[in-house]
């Protein structure tokens, strides 16, 4: 008995890592597909490739959407034109501050005095925020330092720190230490190679409106005009079962287990019922054994039809047949012959047993 257990102990032990390797590669499977995520809190799966747009040149679809997604900037005297997980569709060029053969990768953008800014760099991976699912894309064009008051005040404040240094140290040093001082101060002015570059950030927030679009994207605000803040609703960003993966069922699946249970627990249960209850043995343990019977039998009365009339198409058969003569035929006289004979050997067996 101990080495029973012990066997089955190992055997638990066994299945249970294997369940968590599984489990671990289909997490990692599901972590690393395109434009989709797990809550690492709830445990949710979301899924955004449907708000994706592809190019209309590769599209399967009949009518394609031709345009990318678009929000309206209000005060800032520009729109915005964005695609989910993917590059816009638009067919852009000229895009200020990033390398020719980046052009095709942006994912958002928008036109100001004729010239085109990239917001971000294609980007399909989904971040969570506690409760917030997030889309970030980054590396677009270079951010306007004197893009805001804030930018000036401070670019005035550090000048002024500049200047004041320097009479200074030009009062106590020599004309040879001015020379040094000048190399410094163009040194600073130097552009630095970690420049601030546009980006993007979006909210996607749950919609179960029936009747609301595929995606209502929304501006919310932009720091300096190098950050900016969208807010996206569509039925998309709805938690959803996790299709992916070979060990989960979608709703059809979930269906027809429920209705397997369903009919299990009725043959069972009638069963179990008739046979303990009613006391019932053999084919009539079977609950409503009458009302299947009948059915049954209904289906084989239509077959037997069916088979009947197109035996009747069939070719007939060769060979002897039967011949039946009339009244005063040849087949009449010899049943009328065979007939008499039997009589009488009827008779003559009659007389034997009674004697």
């Amino acid at each position: 008995m101990r080495l029973l257990y012990h066997s089955l102990a190992i055997y638990l032990s066994l299945t249970s890592q294997a369940e968590a390797a599984s489990g671990k590669k289909e997490s990692k499977e599901v972590e690393h597909k395109p434009c989709t995520i797990t809550s690492p809190s709830s445990g949710a799966f979301f899924d955004l490739t449907s708000l994706q747009l592809p190019n209309p040149k590769d599209s399967k679809a009949k009518h394609p959407r031709e345009h990318s997604w678009n929000a309206t900037g209000h005060d800032l005297g520009y729109n915005f034109t964005i695609n989910v997980c993917g590059p816009v569709i638009e067919p852009i060029e000229d895009v200020v501050g990033v390398d020719k053969a980046l052009w095709r990768n942006v994912s958002a953008y928008y036109k100001q005095d004729g010239k085109i800014y990239s917001l971000g760099q294609q980007n399909s991976n989904l971040t969570m925020r506690g409760r917030k699912l997030v889309l970030n894309y980054t590396d677009g064009s270079p951010c306007d330092p004197a893009g805001s008051k804030r930018a000036h005040s401070v670019q005035d404040l550090m000048a002024r720190d500049l200047n004041d240094n320097d009479m200074e140290k030009r009062k106590v040093k020599g004309d040879d230490d001015d020379e040094d001082e000048d190399d410094k101060k163009s040194s600073k002015k130097k552009p630095s190679s970690t420049e601030r570059r546009k980006s993007v950030i979006i909210s996607m927030l749950c919609d179960k409106d029936p009747l609301a679009p595929q995606l209502a994207l929304s501006f919310v605000g932009t720091h300096d005009e190098c950050s900016y803040f969208f807010e996206g609703r569509s039925n998309a960003a709805c938690a959803t079962a996790n299709t992916s993966s070979g060990g989960s069922l979608n709703p059809g699946g979930v269906f027809g287990v429920i209705v397997i249970i369903a009919i299990l627990v009725y043959l069972v249960g009638g069963c179990v019922y008739n046979r303990a209850v009613l006391h019932q043995r053999g084919w009539q343990q079977v609950p409503n054994y009458n009302l299947w019977a009948s059915i049954f039998g209904f289906f084989r009365d239509i077959f037997i039809i069916l088979t009947s009339s197109c035996a009747r198409f069939l070719p007939s058969r060769r060979g002897y047949s039967r011949v039946n003569g009339g009244i005063g035929g040849l087949g009449s006289r010899r049943g009328r012959g065979d007939s008499d004979a039997e009589n009488r050997l009827i008779d003559e067996l009659n007389e034997e047993w009674e004697d």
